[in-house]
């Protein structure tokens, strides 16, 4: 993939929106629910990436297209060491596209499946990390909604990164959410009251990332809940359930996930300042592990993607509108726009113009370089004040 989309010299596209043509497509990495995702690197810059890119009309078939523009709306203004920040967000006319970093460590569900169990001390790591990037997202009044080992992403040191804002949501500060979302097994048990007694906050985040950490170490969840579970079931579970601990566990562990996997929410962890008094956690360099000082007992291994090869031989055997076609596409496409728009249902046609209307263009390089022109001119102000001000007194002086 690629060799239709390379260029040969680097280009500069300073004054220029950055698009699809921007960019050499290297190969398909995975896909979501309803996104693909492959490598690319920026023509200019020759910096890799990952590119997600959604189809506009599958997106609106699917009414997804209110949480695409959330997902960008809450990504543009979050930037983490933990987290797979955004990059750049553009359109063209088939797709939307969202630029993020690229991690080539393969996320955690890839390594569970090829029956990694991983020690405690690589866990207390991720469990620290993901509890740094979890007080970010607080302090930004985010509810991520979906921790699980499949949403953890690897670099190559083995640290991890919180990935898909899809159904993640903005809270008010002091209220609390009574819409539900995520994936049933890693979702707490509040959000299965009946109808109407709904209520949570960030601690169900806390919730997941304690049956993700019980995951990683035991290669299961601490209970048997499936995605097919009925809420009714769910709910039974919860009540009759007891969470098992393998002997070989450390009592300091045990202890943890007892406190994250707490029922009643007033007892259950759910901030980083209720981790660090806790003893286990009491000696941990919290400064030393923001700033990835503190090595990875796991490291992913180095020289292959730690990914399911297929999803890129179903990109280029069985998708219809495979990516690395798609400028030959799209300049056919031009002489026929007329055409098959008259033949689009007119409704769908309506709901594709708005998309493309209220689609979010962000560009964190730009903005980085806007900062630093606007610091820049802070400081030569500040500079012309202060020599005008000593010039004003040395005429006093006189």
């Amino acid at each position: 993939m690629g060799a239709n989309n390379s260029t040969k010299t680097a280009v500069c596209y300073e004054n220029e929106e950055v698009n699809f043509n921007h960019f050499e497509i290297l190969r398909a990495i995975g896909k979501g629910s309803f996104g693909k995702v492959c490598i690319v690197q920026k023509n200019d810059t020759k910096k890799m990436y990952a590119m997600k890119y959604m189809n506009k009309q599958k997106c609106v078939e699917r009414n997804e297209v209110r949480n695409v523009f959330k997902e960008l709306q809450i990504m543009q203004g979050l930037e983490h060491p933990f987290l797979v920040n955004l990059w750049y967000s553009f359109q063209d006319e088939e797709d939307m596209f969202m630029v993020v970093d690229l991690l080539l460590g393969g996320d955690l569900r890839y390594h569970l499946q090829q029956n990694m169990r991983f020690t405690e001390a690589s866990v207390k790591l991720f469990f620290c990390e993901l509890a740094l990037a979890l007080e970010y997202l607080q302090s930004k009044n985010i509810i991520h909604r979906d921790i699980k080992p499949d949403n953890i992403l690897l670099d190559e040191q083995g640290h991890v990164h919180l990935t898909d804002f899809n159904i993640a949501t903005l809270v008010t500060k002091g209220a609390k959410i009574t819409t539900v979302a995520g994936t049933k097994p890693y979702m707490a048990p509040e959000m299965f009251y009946p109808r109407g007694e709904i209520c949570y906050s960030f601690g169900v985040d806390w919730w997941s990332l304690g049956v993700t950490a019980y995951e990683l170490l035991r290669g299961r969840r601490p209970f048997h809940i499936h995605s097919s579970t009925a809420a009714p079931d769910i709910v039974h579970v919860f009540h009759t359930a007891t969470v098992t601990f393998p002997p070989a566990w450390s009592e300091d562990i045990i202890s943890l996930l007892n406190k994250l996997l707490e029922r009643n929410t007033e007892d259950r962890f759910s901030s980083l300042a209720d981790l660090k008094e806790f003893p286990y956690l009491s000696e941990v360099n919290w400064d030393a592990i923001l700033e990835k000082k503190v090595l990875p007992a796991f490291t992913p291994t180095k020289g292959r993607l730690n990914c399911d090869p297929t999803f890129e031989l179903e990109e280029m055997i069985l998708e219809s509108k495979p990516l690395h076609k798609k400028k030959k596409r799209l300049a056919k496409r031009v002489k026929e726009t007329s055409k098959s728009r008259s033949l689009m249902n007119g409704n769908l046609q309506k709901h594709l113009e708005s998309v493309e209307r209220d689609f979010i263009v962000f560009n964190r390089e730009r903005s980085k370089q806007d900062v630093n022109e606007n610091q820049k001119q802070v400081t030569l102000d500040q500079t012309k004040e202060e020599d005008e001000d000593g010039k004003n007194n040395n005429l006093q002086s006189l």
